[in-house]
């Protein structure tokens, strides 16, 4: 009776265990198992989320805590994390806000850091505030600094000091950087004349010379050739697959708007009669150049007459 009983239950639509392992993965209307669709969802997801994890963490806008900027000062295994404490901190100055004052000496600091990056943020805070204790004379020492543009942001705050110490320094602000080979080698590819390029890009790569030819050259064999300054590449002078020496000369780059613009601003301030030809060529009418870059130089022209007429 209870045989008779169990097969009667199993006929009567008790489900199979073995018919349940062999059934196929529920589907969803479209035809994609549940699986498969949550995993796509979930690969979608990433994809969002990754590059708004990478934005978050290098976004300089991010407001930081008075202990995160204290802890980001300080953390030189990441040269970003200190930019983005000296942004927010320049960003508090710019409000008046006194407590700013406790970070100044990590500001004196990082005049010396050893990342190109951090010191120019430096160099540019610096000038925010013409009463923080030890800035000036660390302004003054990184006119010497080995980079271009930490020496001309350096000038450019020593302005607001009323200090014209850099004034030579600023003045190269306007002249195209000339960029050179650092090692023998041939040209495997170049930036366009004409395009945009930021600081540190690349204008060149370069086979080192000695290094085996191939078509696709290993890291070891080539050398990346960067720009010093932000702006528009002006020239070209070794096209690619020229062979060239140690020093030639491979590009010239036209600087940017924003970097002539702040130092006819300056010169405008403390600029003198042997500076007109670097200002001059920025009065001329051009397609290329921003309206308020010519009507500065205009203004820097006419002040440093007006100075150099000026009984003394």
């Amino acid at each position: 009776m209870k045989t008779s009983s169990r097969s009667s239950a199993n006929g009567g639509g008790e489900e199979n265990p073995a018919a349940q392992l062999s059934a196929p993965p529920e589907k969803s209307p479209h035809g994609m198992s549940t699986r498969t669709r949550l995993l796509f969802y979930f690969a979608a997801w990433l994809i969002v989320l990754l590059p708004f994890l990478f934005w978050w963490n290098t976004w300089f806008g991010r407001r930081l805590s008075d202990q995160q900027i204290t802890q980001y000062l300080a953390d030189d295994k990441r040269p970003r994390h200190i930019q983005h404490a000296l942004v927010q901190i320049g960003e508090r100055i710019g409000r008046h806000d006194a407590a700013a004052a406790r970070w100044y000496p990590q500001l004196v600091r990082l005049a010396s850091h050893p990342v190109e990056e951090v010191r120019n943020t430096d160099a540019w805070l610096m000038g925010q505030d013409t009463g923080g204790a030890g800035f000036h004379e660390a302004l003054l020492r990184m006119l010497q600094d080995p980079s271009p543009m930490v020496q001309g942001n350096a000038a450019l705050s020593l302005v607001r000091f009323g200090d014209g110490s850099g004034r030579e320094q600023i003045v190269a602000l306007l002249h195209p950087a000339h960029i050179f080979a650092p090692n023998a080698g041939r040209v495997l590819d170049t930036a366009r004349v004409g395009t945009a390029i930021r600081q540190g890009g690349i204008v060149a790569k370069l086979q080192l010379a000695g290094a085996a030819w191939a078509n696709s050259p290993n890291d070891e064999s080539t050398a990346e050739i960067r720009s010093p300054i932000g702006g528009r590449v002006h020239s070209i002078s070794a096209p690619t697959g020229a062979s060239v020496p140690a020093g030639a000369e491979i590009a010239t780059v036209d600087p940017g708007d924003e970097q002539v613009w702040e130092a006819l601003r300056a010169l405008y301030l403390i600029g003198r009669a042997e500076d007109l030809p670097a200002i001059r060529p920025y009065e001329r009418e051009s397609r290329d150049l921003p309206d308020r870059v010519r009507q500065q130089a205009l203004l820097a022209d006419q002040a440093i007459r007006s100075r150099a007429s000026a009984p003394e």
